[in-house]
């Protein structure tokens, strides 16, 4: 399978996604990192580059995340599959801490998916603070 996809299709996903990464919510407006098309499901893996297997991504989410979809969760011992925009819901799985800054999981998949994407990595993280105090964190 070709891993190109239309531009078309790559302006309907990062209109979905409100310019933002679907795994950290950092925004591309103040990355200095351009962001991507991701696909949640690899082409490696079968996945195909519908819609539905499509993500807005910023780099530091997609290179880490890779051709990884799941990993064994540090506190049951499971497999478990990452957090997949399409079919999940990102509050349900994951919260801001009271001061924003920091992503919470709330469940074993937002946990394994906070741990191997890192997504409070510091420089995600020195990024929520400076957003804040211009009042742009987090995004709506």
């Amino acid at each position: 399978m070709s891993r190109y996809i239309s531009k078309e299709n790559r302006q309907k996903v990062k209109t979905r996604a409100k310019d933002c990464c679907e795994y950290c919510y950092s925004q591309e407006d103040f990355s200095p990192s351009s962001f991507s098309i991701e696909h949640i499901l690899p082409v490696a893996k079968g996945g195909q580059n519908t819609l539905g297997n499509l993500a807005y991504a910023c780099q530091g989410c997609n290179n880490t995340k890779y051709t990884n979809t799941e990993n064994i969760d540090a506190v049951t011992g499971e497999t478990i599959s990452f957090f997949h925009p399409r079919k999940d819901n990102w509050k349900e799985h994951f919260k801001w801490s009271d001061n924003k800054l920091l992503i919470i999981p709330l469940t074993p998949k937002g946990r394994v998916t906070l741990n191997a994407l890192n997504l409070n990595r510091k420089s995600v993280v020195n990024l929520r603070k400076v957003l804040i105090l211009i009042d742009k964190h987090p995004p709506e």
